[in-house]
């Protein structure tokens, strides 16, 4: 189960935190889903889920402020005793003295956004299916090649990071290297590829050591995340054992948290220009998607002068 910092919420929403002196170092959100109270605060608790982020709109607010200041007490004693992991209040509305002495009471953070309800909730649950989607890290480097998200994969010392410096000598940008960070956004099941902080920017030379893309080539040499929309795998050239495709009428492809992705295998030898190789594979892809496909135009051709000579 992956978790999100709460304080990595407080700081990307700008919320305002309403009781400081509780520390929010540690606290983890394991919920993609977040809930707006309004039934429990009439007490009525059954399947509630007290792990998810709780939002105060101007329904809950509006009701609180109708009851007696002991029954309001009550029904935020009961909703607090179940240590649910934050509060949000929504659109700047007043806090109730009683609701900061229970969050005290029970330890549970009390945030404010002047954002109305509805959006606030529309961005925090994108925000949660994002931090909290199925993960996974891979071995390769990540760059975005004209517009294609292209995820760079084979063994050791074959080349990769070399290739991508001459991808991105060549204007191409770099999302990561040596360890790519994969998330799978569970609606539409793309991948989405991201770099470790600690290596951001970063490309591993051997020979030459460590250099920082970012200040070597400029902001326009990296960038934070990207789909991965196409997987080229780098192989030492095995003509004896293996057969290469050469047409590029099948199609292979890569399994990654559920995923398929089209992955095209690249036999390396001395002499082999891979990063024009790999621009070609980008273009040839988004092509695809855009619907022309070389082989089958090929294929076509072969079959219309068939016809013919018959």
């Amino acid at each position: 189960m992956y978790a999100a910092p709460m304080r990595t919420l407080m700081q990307d929403f700008a919320l305002e935190n309403m009781l400081p002196d509780l520390e929010l170092h540690g606290r983890r959100i394991v919920r993609m889903e977040v809930n707006r109270p309004a039934l429990q605060l009439t007490g009525f608790y059954e399947n509630f889920d007290a792990d998810r982020v709780q939002i105060i709109g101007r329904v809950e607010h509006s009701y609180l402020l109708s009851l007696e200041e002991e029954q309001r007490k009550a029904a935020l004693e009961e909703f607090f005793a179940h240590r649910v992991p934050c509060v949000i209040f929504c659109k700047g509305m007043e806090i109730f003295p009683e609701m900061l002495e229970l969050g005290r009471k029970y330890d549970v953070p009390i945030f404010r956004t002047k954002i109305t309800t509805s959006s606030f909730m529309a961005d925090l649950i994108n925000w949660l299916r994002n931090q909290l989607a199925e993960r996974v890290t891979l071995h390769g480097v990540l760059l975005d090649i004209y517009g294609e998200g292209v995820l760079i994969l084979g063994d050791s010392g074959i080349g990769k990071s070399e290739t991508a410096l001459e991808l991105i000598k060549r204007g191409h940008r770099l999302i990561a290297d040596d360890a790519v960070e994969i998330k799978r956004v569970p609606e539409s099941g793309n991948l989405i590829g991201t770099c470790p902080e600690l290596i951001r920017n970063l490309i591993e030379l051997r020979g030459i050591g460590i250099i920082n893309v970012k200040e070597l080539f400029g902001l326009g040499a990296v960038k934070d995340r990207k789909n991965i929309d196409l997987i080229i795998r780098l192989e030492l050239w095995n003509g004896v054992k293996r057969e290469y495709d050469r047409l590029g009428l099948s199609d292979q492809y890569m399994e990654i948290l559920g995923t398929k992705i089209l992955c095209n295998t690249i036999p390396i030898r001395p002499g082999r220009n891979v990063a024009v190789i790999c621009e070609s594979a980008a273009i040839n892809n988004r092509q695809k998607k855009m619907g022309y496909d070389a082989a089958q135009e090929l294929a076509s051709r072969i079959d219309n002068n068939i016809m013919k000579s018959e």
